[in-house]
């Protein structure tokens, strides 16, 4: 649940709100009086939710990730090792080797 706060406090506490934001990644509603209320938002978080919107934008893609997501959680996907996908790509140095 956000943080909420007026604008009068916010401006006398920008400061400590950025950091607040910043290393909680918690939203900061920003209540203005006459005016619709804004949001302090840390820029890794707004750039990771405009990255999933666009992801999501497009249906089959949005299919495709939900998909992806009940795999994992249902743990259909085995854990592999970085090792272990290049050896099973033939992208490990005895691969390369051997083809050369």
């Amino acid at each position: 649940m956000p943080i909420e706060t007026t604008y009068t406090s916010a401006r006398a506490n920008l400061a400590a709100l950025c950091d607040s934001v910043a290393s909680t990644r918690e939203a900061v509603i920003i209540r203005r009086r006459g005016a619709e209320p804004v949001a302090l938002v840390a820029a890794e978080e707004l750039n990771s939710l405009m990255e999933t919107a666009h992801l999501f934008r497009s249906p089959k893609n949005a299919e495709r990730l939900l998909r992806a997501l009940v795999r994992a959680r249902k743990q259909a996907l085995r854990p592999r090792s970085v090792a272990n996908l290049r050896r099973e790509l033939g992208l490990d140095k005895k691969s390369r080797t051997a083809s050369s």
